[in-house]
């Protein structure tokens, strides 16, 4: 894929990026090497490899999802939460309609 100066303006204008002339024409070797490079990628056997989201091993360290956990922020206490709501309504806090 090879981008031309035309392109390269119109993806500037969306982008609301102001580019001089001058910059459009140093930019088109840029892009043109970039994608060039990215298209090359795509030429890399990857059969049999996994695909990861990290270089090393990740693992994240979660708690037991216990409800009662806290006597304070655990759950089984609704009703003394929707006390302090302005509007409760059936167990739910009640909001303002916003969208006519």
């Amino acid at each position: 894929m090879s981008v031309d100066t035309a392109t390269v303006a119109k993806i500037a204008s969306l982008a609301r990026i102001k580019v001089t002339e001058a910059e459009l024409d140093a930019m088109v070797p840029e892009l043109n090497g970039i994608l060039a490079w990215v298209e090359q990628l795509g030429e890399v056997d990857v059969t049999g490899i996994e695909p990861m989201t990290a270089v090393i091993p990740n693992t994240q360290r979660l708690r037991d999802d216990v409800v009662n956990a806290d006597p304070l922020t655990g759950g089984d206490i609704r009703n003394a939460v929707l006390a302090n709501a302005p509007a409760p309504e059936h167990g739910f806090f009640g909001v303002p309609k916003v969208i006519e």
